[in-house]
């Protein structure tokens, strides 16, 4: 598996208009979607942060251990979700596809969920 950085955060948060206005006003994050409980913000380079508020979707355990759940950028999904299932890593939901990407979430031997994300062109 090759790991290329860090292209996805997830955060949720109690605090959500608190949080969203920070991103956008303070960070100066690209706003690309709010809808009051879940809102998607992107960087200048293409990164993506994700904030979601009480009554927000996510994924099965993905906030169980965490407030915060990083996605690692890789080249091929499906390859390292099969390195992820050799070494015994135990896989939380399934395999999910968005229009341009792919990802998958895990629960890592430190108890928290972390994902694995993969971007098309």
């Amino acid at each position: 598996m090759n790991v290329r950085g860090v292209a996805w955060l997830g955060v949720r948060t109690d605090r959500y208009s608190v949080m969203t206005r920070f991103c956008r006003d303070v960070l100066g994050l690209r706003e690309v979607h709010d809808d009051g409980r879940f809102g998607i913000y992107d960087t200048s380079d293409g990164d993506r942060l994700e904030v979601f508020g009480p009554g927000a979707p996510t994924g099965p355990g993905q906030f169980d251990t965490n407030h915060v759940v990083a996605g690692f950028l890789v080249d091929d999904l499906a390859a390292a979700t099969r390195e992820l299932t050799i070494a015994g890593v135990e896989l939380l939901g399934g395999r999910n596809d968005a229009e341009h990407s792919s990802w998958q979430h895990f629960r890592a031997p430190d108890g928290n969920v972390y994902e694995l994300k993969e971007i098309r062109a």
